[in-house]
Parts: C-alpha cells; sequence; structure tokens
C-alpha cells in the first residue's frame, strides 16, 4: 500500500473535502427559491427529501451535483497519477464533505449519491453495479433507503472484485459503515415497517 505522501496529495484530499462541502440540496432550493431542506420534510439535505417537497426536477438537480462533488475529485486524482491510497482518501475526503459540510455548520445529508460518485470514479464498473444494484432494488421493494442500504453494503465487494486494491477496499468499507450509521433512523423505521415508499408525499413541480 502505497503510504508516502507530498505535498499535492494533501491539497488534492483537503480540496476533496471542500468540494464535498458544498451542500447541492441547500444550494439548489436557495435557487430555485425552494425552503431550506433541513427545515423540510426529513430535514436531510439530499435528493430524496427535495424530491419531497421540491420536486423531480429540483431533486435531479441535487442528485446530479451529489454525484458530481464525489466523482469529479476522484478523476482529477487519477489525471494527476496519484498513489491509489490517495485517490481512496481523496473519494472519502469527498464524502466526509457531503456529511460533514463546513461550510452549513457540518450539517450534511446522508451520502448516497456522493459515494456512488466517489465508485464511479474509482472504477466505472463498479459505479455501474452499485448504481444498477440500487436501482433493481428500488424496483422491487420501492423504499430508497433500503435500496441504499443494500447497494452500498455491497460496494466493499464490488470494488474488490473489479478493482482490488487494500486502500480502496478498506475506504468503500468505511464510507458503507458510516453511510450505516447516518441511515440509523430509515433502518429503525424498517425494522417498524414505517419507512417511507419512493414518491411519497412528492409534488408534480
Amino acid at each position: 500500500m502505497d503510504i508516502q505522501f507530498a505535498s499535492l496529495d494533501y491539497i488534492v484530499i483537503v480540496a476533496a473535502y471542500l468540494v464535498g462541502s458544498l451542500s447541492s440540496a441547500i444550494i439548489v432550493c436557495k435557487i430555485m427559491d425552494l425552503p431550506d431542506p433541513r427545515g423540510e420534510g426529513s430535514g436531510n439535505p439530499g435528493a430524496t427529501n427535495v424530491l419531497r417537497f421540491g420536486g423531480k426536477k429540483a431533486a435531479a438537480i441535487t442528485l446530479a451535483g451529489d454525484m458530481l462533488k464525489g466523482l469529479i475529485p476522484v478523476l482529477i486524482a487519477h489525471f494527476l497519477q496519484l498513489g491509489m491510497t490517495t485517490i481512496a482518501l481523496t473519494g472519502f475526503a469527498a464524502f466526509l464533505g457531503h456529511l460533514y459540510p463546513v461550510f452549513f455548520q457540518f450539517r450534511g445529508g446522508k451520502g448516497v449519491a456522493t459515494m456512488l460518485g466517489v465508485m464511479l470514479g474509482f472504477n466505472w464498473l463498479v459505479g455501474v453495479a452499485t448504481a444498477g444494484t440500487w436501482l433493481f432494488m428500488a424496483k422491487i421493494v420501492k423504499i430508497s433507503s433500503l435500496s441504499a442500504l443494500v447497494a452500498t453494503a455491497l460496494a466493499p465487494v464490488y470494488v474488490w472484485l473489479w478493482f482490488n486494491a487494500p486502500a480502496t477496499v478498506i475506504l468503500t468499507a468505511a464510507m458503507t459503515v458510516i453511510l450505516f450509521w447516518r441511515h440509523r433512523s430509515n433502518i429503525q423505521n424498517l425494522l417498524k415497517g414505517t419507512e417511507d415508499t419512493i414518491g411519497t408525499d412528492v409534488s408534480d413541480k
């Protein structure tokens, strides 16, 4: 595992965290004159919550923004030909930025879309497999949180199968654990049978 870092490695990792800290949901809602997502619906600044009160267009833009801020820093790290450990840490930093954004009082989203963007940056096959798992589960169970939990639980397996770099596997597993922790209220609702299905309380905007 390559663990020697140069100044550029640190700059890219810190920049990835700052990019991840740009909350797509809050920015999109402000531009589209929608309520602050932290005070509406579930209070989570993510695409699923924006969908509840802002409609499909706002949610789609939020989703794209959250994915890109995970994808772009990783692609830049690849372009700069940084070591695999640095590339993995870059993705992890962008993910943490989304969860704990320095620009928004460290109140961020749950990380599903950003983690997917990171997976696409690591290896496009891993990203497609993770996204495909989410879509497959969503079509069957029609519950966004459960689909996300299954997809991200399998993400470290996909990384190991298609892109067997130790740092990448370890940090993908760490993202999965953190994501499960961030979804603990959803897991409780799933166990109670009270979790919302996809499209609940969605407007036609």
